[in-house]
């Protein structure tokens, strides 16, 4: 593996010379996978694979989404993709290229995987397991009943997140309610659609949230240990937060912010109340090691545990990597 992270766009990619795993999002090479994953491919043996970037704008146009997916396509040498803030946008605009998707991403209606597989391209939605893993790291099994969740977001993690907190068998382990906010209704009707379709009791309230206060409202609203989610992309694809500086946390919540870099206002904000307010604060970075391990175990085909000795030792590495 060369040292190179290359990055393109939809109209600059060009066929591999060699197998080729790339990152589908809009600022890729800020990543830590940048640095991650040449050490995850020798640690798990992936054998001589280039690493590449493609970078596309928030809520790209159609063609360009359809580009992409042509490109996997028409290139046996392009392996599979990561793909991140895209998920809903990409596998909409370009469903009909895909030879198979799982029943995840069909439920979904996003893909953050593309896989070739005996000469099938592949969709997978590997968010609504990832989400869950993270998750579960943040609220254990049966701490659910009687807490409430806000989702700032309604995008692929969103619906993941939802889909996993509402699961048939999770029983009574569920929020009493759900509560997701955007800043587009189309956003909202679309979540709410694949939600009718979960088959669960667990009420959802949807907010329009086109400025900051509209959230800030939410949250003053939510009952003291809930779980507040942002989920927006606001400090990472895009600088701020989807809450102003006078937003006040329930007491005793639990915080995650999914993002681990960029200005992570959010995460600022609620480490600001962490102490005044009992607060439990968590960024990204368990999220993207099972997001990425996730993936890589389906695009290369290898086993990877989600726990373990050998889960710790890749967790180990990307975090000595991240720190380096």
């Amino acid at each position: 593996m060369t040292d190179q992270y290359p990055t393109f766009t939809a109209t600059t990619l060009h066929p591999a010379r060699r197998r080729t795993f790339y990152f589908i999002g809009v600022s890729t090479a800020k990543s830590s996978i940048r640095r991650v994953f040449p050490l995850w491919a020798e640690e798990l043996g992936l054998g001589d694979v280039d690493f590449v970037g493609i970078d596309l704008p928030l809520h790209a146009p159609v063609d360009d989404y359809r580009a992409v997916v042509q490109f996997f396509r028409d290139d046996e040498l392009s392996i599979g993709a990561l793909v991140t803030t895209h998920k809903l946008d990409l596998y909409q605009a370009a469903a009909d290229l895909f030879d198979y998707a799982d029943p995840l991403t069909v439920l979904m209606d996003e893909i953050s995987c593309i896989s070739r597989r005996d000469g099938q391209l592949r969709a997978h939605a590997k968010d609504p397991i990832t989400a869950g893993y993270a998750l579960d790291a943040i609220v254990a099994d049966g701490e659910w009943p009687g807490r409430s969740v806000f989702l700032m977001g309604a995008g692929g993690s969103a619906i993941a997140m939802a889909w996993h907190l509402t699961r048939a068998e999770r029983g009574s382990d569920v929020p009493a309610e759900i509560v997701v906010s955007n800043r587009s209704q189309a956003r909202l009707d679309s979540l709410a659609e694949v939600y009718a379709g979960f088959g669960t009791d667990v009420p959802l309230r949807r907010v329009l949230s086109p400025h900051p206060v509209e959230n800030d409202a939410v949250l003053a609203s939510m009952p003291a240990g809930s779980v507040i989610v942002n989920a927006t992309g606001l400090g990472k694809d895009a600088p701020g937060s989807p809450l102003s500086d006078a937003a006040v946390f329930p007491a005793r919540a639990r915080v995650w912010d999914l993002n681990y870099r960029g200005d992570l206002v959010f995460l600022d904000q609620a480490r600001a109340q962490e102490g005044e307010r009992d607060l439990d604060v968590h960024d990204g970075w368990v999220y993207f090691i099972h997001g990425w391990t996730r993936v890589i175990a389906e695009v290369f085909d290898v086993d990877i545990p989600t726990s373990g000795a050998a889960f710790d030792r890749l967790g180990a590495i990307a975090r000595d990597a991240r720190e380096a």
